[in-house]
């Protein structure tokens, strides 16, 4: 009998180390991965806003650098797509990628054309469709060499400017929704709250990281790759304005933050996963590729496939090593189906 006793106790040990290792590799995560980065977004997007303002000019360095710069802050928390980016579809507002059918630059068309009023109020502009807002519609709309220069020069002003303004509060109200509420939700689990054990937690950042890993191989890299008999480095996110390559170094960087700070601080598997990471983005360093276009060629499109090669082995030490460590899996995703 006291065997057994002793025996339960050591298990609720146990489970309650467990259950503080947990709630410590959240808080990590919530507090200096996740909040700083949405606050940069926040800060990012309001200088981009205020540059348009003072300069709309498709071709102005000054517009172009600042669109970068925030660009770059929603890239390094593009894989964070749960909680405050799902409400009103604020993630898929801020960035409408992959678009295979076109529909961004027939949007901006259609509304540059028609010369529509609602870009003049941003209450009437966020009802306008998700694809002719955000970072790939700004994209068109400043590096595109045709709808860069379509229809009337004021008109394209303002639109350049309201989109700017929409991204601002898309980002502003992500952070304060974070800050002011689902991080308190996300550290604190209880029976009738979003998340109701430290696991859930734990399972919910678990699961960006796995689909951000991905996108990054799948999407990222495969559409540009298509095919061995027909590439497509035309299908390159953000290949206009040369941001492709970058765009995976970003999102790399990003996600090997949040990886570590899942793992056990000084383990073996700590060490692997930094090394795999550093490896991959080693690998796309000495591409010096910026869009991708050497899938097109036979000779030098290998170098691209063994990138995501490498990205996929990442994959494979997440979900067999870091996934039953955590005990967690990597669930459904957004991308399952598609």
């Amino acid at each position: 009998m006291k065997q057994v006793i002793f025996a339960i106790i050591c298990a609720s040990f146990a489970t309650l180390a467990s259950g503080q290792e947990e709630a410590e590799r959240t808080r990590g995560v919530v507090n200096d991965h996740i909040i700083p980065r949405f606050e940069l977004l926040a800060d990012k997007s309001a200088d981009l806003a205020y540059v348009a303002q003072k300069n709309c000019t498709a071709g102005s360095e000054s517009l172009r650098a600042a669109y970068a710069d925030a660009f770059d802050t929603w890239i390094a928390v593009s894989h964070l797509r749960f909680g405050p980016t799902e409400i009103d579809d604020r993630a898929y507002a801020l960035a409408f990628w992959p678009d295979p059918r076109g529909y961004t630059s027939k949007a901006l068309n259609a509304l540059i054309r028609s010369k529509a009023p609602i870009i003049q109020r941003h209450e009437d502009f966020a009802k306008v469709s998700i694809s002719a807002r955000g970072f790939y519609a700004l994209e068109f709309l400043i590096y595109d060499p045709v709808l860069s220069v379509e229809g009337e020069e004021h008109y394209r002003c303002d639109l350049i400017q309201i989109i700017a303004k929409d991204i601002q509060l898309l980002a502003s109200s992500i952070y304060t929704d974070w800050k002011n509420e689902y991080a308190i939700s996300m550290l604190n689990p209880s029976r009738k709250g979003r998340y109701r054990s430290e696991k859930e937690a734990i399972q919910e950042l678990f699961k960006a990281l796995s689909t951000g890993l991905q996108f990054t191989s799948d999407t990222r890299l495969g559409r540009p790759l298509g095919t061995f008999d027909r590439p497509r480095p035309q299908r390159a996110e953000a290949w206009r304005s040369g941001r492709s390559s970058h765009h995976v170094a970003i999102s790399l960087s990003a996600l090997r933050d949040i990886a570590i700070k899942l793992t056990p601080a000084g383990s073996p598997l700590e060490h692997r996963l930094a090394l795999a990471f550093d490896r991959s983005l080693s690998q796309l360093a000495n591409l010096d590729d910026p869009i991708f276009a050497s899938v097109a060629e036979t000779q030098t499109r290998i170098r691209v496939e063994i990138i995501q090669q490498s990205i996929d082995a990442i994959r494979k030490i997440v979900r067999d090593e870091l996934g039953p460590d955590l005990g967690v899996i990597a669930g459904f995703n957004a991308m399952d189906g598609d």
